[in-house]
């Protein structure tokens, strides 16, 4: 019976990609670029160094090498004014599952691309920080995912084998990380659907997190 699970954070806890692409649309009509949630999209699961070079790719030739850097830094000021002190808005689902794992004394870890700091505020702020035993934010690893060593660190930080743990994810990337360091990757798509790649690597995609709840009641039932 398994009963380690290391969550995600954006998209899995937090509606957060969907508050960001809000900020990111506001700025592309201020600045006139195109194609704005196309390229967003393309960054969803990646780092911040990872979604300057989409974006720069995507934009620069056209407005310049230092778009990138005005799109990040002035969506990150326009992110912290709109969700900031709570108002960051949860995924369905989330405090029952966390409920739900308490309950039945899972190990409840995350292990996200965001840096720490942002992590634990956030968390804290949403009144959810006390669920997870451990956390672990993208700043701290040298290789983001679809990289396992997030994972792999946080499987080493928990003294638990990968193969003993679930991953609660909803990007591409972070189920290819999950698989690749051959733990349980249990996916629940947020903005981008599963498609034949997810559905081979994971071991359930989930409409929600009800539905996580429901599948870890039919494998460990009480």
């Amino acid at each position: 019976m398994i009963k380690n699970v290391i969550f995600d954070m954006d998209g899995v806890i937090f509606d957060s990609e969907r508050a960001c692409l809000v900020c990111w649309s506001e700025l592309a009509k201020k600045y006139g670029l195109s194609d704005v949630e196309e390229v967003f999209t393309k960054c969803i699961g990646t780092n911040k160094n990872q979604t300057a070079e989409i974006v720069n790719n995507a934009y620069s030739a056209e407005f310049g090498p230092d778009i990138a850097d005005k799109l990040l830094s002035e969506s990150s000021v326009l992110f912290h004014q709109k969700y900031d002190n709570g108002r960051l808005p949860l995924k369905s689902g989330v405090c029952e599952i966390l409920d739900y794992l308490k309950e039945r004394g899972y190990r409840i870890a995350l292990a996200s691309s965001t840096k720490k700091k942002t992590v634990e505020r956030e968390l804290a702020e949403a009144g959810l920080i006390g669920y997870f035993e451990l956390i672990v934010g993208g700043d701290i690893v040298k290789i983001s995912k679809p990289n396992p060593e997030i994972y792999l660190l946080t499987c080493k930080e928990l003294k638990i084998k990968p193969e003993d743990a679930y991953a609660i994810e909803d990007s591409f990337n972070g189920i290819r990380a999950a698989h690749a360091a051959n733990m349980h990757p249990v996916m629940v798509p947020d903005m981008i659907p599963a498609d034949s790649e997810m559905l081979n690597l994971s071991e359930v995609v989930c409409n929600d997190l009800f539905e996580v709840i429901d599948y870890f009641s039919s494998v460990n039932p009480d």
